[in-house]
């Protein structure tokens, strides 16, 4: 999943972690230890969803004629 840019990838994730802050259900299931680590971060586990290949999001790329 490395195809993308970094901006791209922030931006994904940003929208993702949003999401996650306002209540959607996540894509991954973490343990209570593992949620305490990292803070219950929105971010961070946008980041884990994305690395584990189910952040429900996909970038689209439309394509400039010259």
């Amino acid at each position: 999943m490395n195809d993308i840019s970094k901006f791209a990838l922030a931006r994904l994730v940003g929208a993702r972690a949003i999401q996650i802050a306002m209540g959607a259900p996540m894509m991954v299931k973490l343990s209570k230890e593992d949620m305490e680590r990292i803070r219950y971060n929105p971010v961070k586990i946008a980041e884990i969803e994305y690395e584990k290949g189910v952040l429900p999001l996909k970038a689209v790329f439309k394509k400039i004629k010259a």
